[in-house]
């Protein structure tokens, strides 16, 4: 069996797909996509297929190798997101060649379900609780919302105030018996973080995600001793050799993407190296139906597994959401705040290629907003 042909379509809210096609008439997708630079990941595609194009795509490791380290500049976010998409689909038509879900073939599953939270938002809470009580109306037993909006770079005592209120309006909303994990998203400098942290402590989130930018991440040791709450961090790191400072300053949880952390291939390693520090895997993965497929199969087969962000109702997507380039839904229809084990061979989700390629046509060119401080200075978003 050789690759023949590789596609990549550019689908609204701001996704990226790959299509990788083998003369055997085997199809696998992937995602690979840095949200906002969807064109520049394409390029990346493109370039590496050059070298997967007349390949046996069920050399996965060995093609892997070759991606990564096959060029004297490795790394960053673009290469590695174009190498998780093309990873994602390897595995993908490993899976349907062995007739097999890819779970299975990372050494077989651990749990028969794998527990999902929601987003509620929280940039403007106005509605959070609203928000939450459709989430528990849902089946929901955790959500995830953000801890502010623009923040000071030393943050005043009111936008201290708001972050503990609002998680306190979720709390109280959720009850004792359910889980709410904040995003700081990079946000907070480590000063403002470590106040903010033990202000948090008695509303007992479930996590903190991001308490700082990823390149402050020599910072992380100090807040971590200083943290009542345990800390997250990992969407921004796309490698075990970046997760490594992470997870020995003490981390609790580790969260790579799939789309971005060198797909299911590094993302199996990564959590294998957060076992030996004691974290738990909660893979980022605010994006479309391929990359929540390949991070449950991994959660599937992954002993410190702790739960699964999922996209479904996000304020991202706009003119299009999980469901909608599914032929069907079943794979991502929640009970009780879980996805069931899926046993369909590959990634267990059928692709509506008609539906795909329509929307390609129409495409997008998201890109993130860009914030201000008061006096009109750049912030982090």
């Amino acid at each position: 069996m050789k690759i023949t042909r590789i596609e990549t379509f550019q689908v609204p809210p701001r996704w990226l797909f790959c299509r990788v096609e083998t003369d055997d008439g085997v199809v696998g997708w992937g995602e690979p996509v840095v949200e906002g630079r969807a064109e520049v990941v394409r390029a990346a595609v493109d370039v590496l297929a050059e070298y997967l194009v007349g390949q046996d795509p069920l050399r996965i490791q060995d093609h892997w190798q070759v991606l990564t380290k096959g060029g004297f500049y490795r790394g960053g976010p673009v290469l590695s997101s174009a190498v998780a998409g093309l990873d994602q689909a390897l595995w993908d038509i490993a899976g349907k060649t062995y007739g097999a879900p890819v779970h299975a073939l990372l050494g077989g599953p651990v749990r028969e379900r794998v527990r999902v939270y929601a987003w509620v938002g929280g940039d403007e809470p106005a509605e959070l609780r609203e928000q939450i009580a459709a989430q528990v109306e849902a089946g929901f037993t955790a959500v995830k919302m953000n801890g502010a909006g623009v923040t000071s770079p030393i943050a005043t005592a009111a936008e201290t105030a708001a972050v503990v209120d609002r998680v306190a309006a979720a709390r109280e909303a959720l009850g004792p018996g359910r889980d709410v994990a904040v995003d700081f998203h990079g946000r907070f400098t480590a000063a403002s973080a470590r106040r903010v942290l033990a202000e948090l402590a008695p509303l007992h989130p479930l996590f903190v995600e991001e308490p700082v930018l990823p390149e402050h991440g020599h910072l992380l040791p100090g807040l971590v001793e200083a943290s009542p709450v345990p800390l997250a961090t990992g969407e921004r790191l796309y490698s075990r050799a970046e997760f490594l400072p992470a997870l020995t300053a003490g981390v609790a949880v580790a969260q790579p993407d799939l789309s971005h952390a060198g797909g299911i291939t590094e993302v199996h390693r990564i959590a294998s190296l957060a076992d030996t520090y004691g974290a738990q895997l909660a893979p980022h993965c605010p994006l479309g139906p391929i990359a929540l497929a390949a991070s449950l199969q991994v959660a599937f087969a992954t002993p410190n597994f702790l739960i699964q962000e999922q996209s479904r109702g996000i304020h991202y997507n706009k003119d299009a959401d999980l469901l909608s380039y599914l032929a069907d839904p079943t794979p991502f229809r929640f009970v009780d705040g879980h996805a069931a084990r899926n046993d369909a061979p590959g990634l267990g989700i059928t692709l509506d290629e008609a539906a795909v390629r329509a929307a390609d046509r129409a495409g997008h060119a998201w890109r993130n907003p860009v914030w201000r401080h008061a006096d009109d200075s750049f912030a982090e978003w």
